[in-house]
């Protein structure tokens, strides 16, 4: 194994040292902290800066946004790995952050991938350093080289024939640039997990780091969800059809487009999200991680905080109003209990699953309208648009309708973050969407893309005999299942299942090799303190 440096790898357990030892340990973690100090200094009077020379341009707001941009790249460079990290805390409060301090500001919309990118670079490097491969895994790269292989024929004859063509008011080869950014631009977080997990404590802290964000987002909801029913907050106003779409002008307290309406009866929250339906996909995605730290930490603690975030996600799915969550949520925990295996672990399933029908039955008993409300909305919208039939709608009004060509009608056109570009079409399903953009045998390459990653992290989990681990790596799996496979709306293309998918696939991959590790064995040192050592192997 190649010698390894201290950046960008984060720092690994120490053996027992000696007092010698211990001294020079002290003598450089205060030099780093000393460094630390200096560079954020410098980071800070840099940004303050540059700020100062861009509210010149684009007044306070462009240059808050820019100041900011300037320290986030610094930092991101500077210290990759917490960048990851930082980059996966600030994404779910990304919405609130834009709408809240930067009004609407395109920088803050692009923040968090000001941690993301620097961070991936740092990946590369580390890579080309140590000869270690970036991309993974090898069965992916066919199926992932085909497809990117595809879409830049894509974006060559049919965006830039629309180029040529176009009328100069439309952009369309950045908006399939852009595109192609939106469909793969974090399929990188992949070599990114695998590399950020160096040792099986990392994986208990990332898994627990995401425990607390839920339990936050959650909380956060609840306080605007009282804002509103208690009159603090005005909710919707308006007539006619502006009483039943969500907006900013209703914006309360976190998150962004709101719709509430108490006397109407609709009610759809944002969250610490832009929009009603990614916070709905943040309480689906929830229920895959909160229910692995509830039954697989090793903390008993810690379960207990599993728990917790998993019950959040629960009532959330309730009160937020987002039919899909209320549908889903209770649907993946039923699937995780079977897919895991807890159903049959009665030392775990029982206790969690009792403490978890208390709440549950308390919320219920408590709010029987709210609850009854809800699920009657529920059904009546499924008994009035039925999800089959609005994807089989779907399919037919955009996969043929006689104008696009075999290439599809160019990559952007159906993608929301690129309508400042040129013209594009609001499709509500995900494959439908891909049809329309890149036509059947793009459609049919992605796919095979999903595919390739769903059958090769089954075979990265199922290699597992740590149960633990197994069990994180079950839950994790079953995730990117039902992301690979779904078609109703487009959570692949947005926050924060477009960062999760990836990314957790990554930490799937990487199981396998935390598996390996000697187990972690308790050691006497000189001063007859316990510590804890265990060997890392290669990346």
């Amino acid at each position: 194994m190649p010698k390894r440096t201290s950046k960008p790898l984060p720092s690994e357990s120490a053996p027992v040292l000696s007092l010698k030892e211990k001294l020079a340990a002290k003598r450089k973690a205060a030099q780093t902290r000393k460094e630390l100090i200096s560079f954020l200094s410098m980071a800070a009077i840099l940004a303050i800066l540059a700020g100062l020379l861009m509210a010149i341009v684009g007044g306070i707001k462009g240059g808050v946004g820019g100041g900011v941009a300037i320290f986030i790249l610094m930092f991101s460079f500077k210290y990759p790995w917490q960048a990851l990290y930082a980059f996966l805390i600030y994404m779910p409060f990304s919405g609130t952050v834009t709408y809240a301090i930067g009004g609407n500001n395109p920088l803050f919309q692009l923040a968090k991938d000001g941690f993301y990118i620097p961070a991936l670079i740092a990946v590369i490097q580390y890579c080309k350093l140590h000869k270690q491969p970036f991309l993974m895994p090898k069965a992916l790269k066919p199926a992932l080289g085909i497809f990117l292989a595809y879409c830049i024929l894509v974006l060559l004859f049919v965006n830039g024939s629309q180029q040529f063509a176009g009328n100069g008011s439309e952009k369309p080869l950045f908006m399939g640039i852009l595109g192609i950014k939106v469909l793969l631009g974090y399929v990188p977080l992949i070599p990114c997990a695998y590399y950020l997990l160096r040792k099986k404590a990392d994986l208990y802290r990332l898994m627990r780091i995401t425990a607390v964000i839920i339990l936050i987002c959650c909380g956060l909801t609840f306080i605007q969800y009282m804002l509103l029913k208690t009159g603090r907050c005005q909710g919707t106003v308006g007539e006619g059809s502006a009483l039943f779409k969500a907006s900013l002008e209703a914006r309360c307290f976190v998150g962004g487009s709101l719709l509430y309406n108490e006397e109407q009866g609709v009610i759809r929250l944002p969250g610490t999200f832009v929009a009603p339906w990614q916070w709905g996909w943040f309480l689906i995605s929830s229920a895959f991680f909160s229910f692995s730290v509830a039954f697989m930490d090793p903390s008993f603690l810690w379960r207990g905080v599993g728990l917790g975030s998993m019950a959040a996600t629960l009532v959330l799915a309730v009160i937020s109003g987002q039919r899909i969550a209320l549908l889903l949520v209770p649907i993946v925990i039923v699937i995780l209990l079977i897919t895991t295996g807890q159903v049959v672990n009665l030392k775990r399933f029982v206790p969690i699953g009792l403490a978890l029908g208390l709440i549950i039955g308390g919320v219920m008993v408590t709010n029987p309208a709210i609850v009854e409300q809800r699920w009657t909305s529920a059904v009546e919208r499924w008994n009035a648009a039925p999800p089959t039939d609005f994807i089989a709608g779907q399919f037919a009004d955009f996969s043929d309708d006689g104008k696009s060509s075999f290439l599809g009608r160019g990559l952007g056109r159906a993608t929301n973050s690129a309508r400042g570009l040129g013209q594009t079409a609001l499709i509500e399903t995900y494959y439908p969407k891909l049809l329309f953009e890149i036509g059947p045998i793009g459609a049919f390459l992605f796919l095979a893309l999903v595919t390739t990653l769903t059958v090769v992290t089954f075979k990265a989990y199922r290699s597992v005999r740590d149960k633990s681990l197994r069990g994180y790596g079950a839950a994790f799996w079953t995730f990117v299942l039902v992301i690979s496979y779904n078609t109703y709306y487009y959570p692949l293309d947005v926050d924060p299942v477009a960062v999760y998918y990836w990314f957790f696939a990554g930490v799937i991959l990487k199981l396998p090799v935390l598996d390996r590790q000697e187990p972690t064995a308790i050691v006497d040192s000189p001063s007859k303190r316990k510590t804890r050592r265990a060997i890392v192997p290669d990346a």
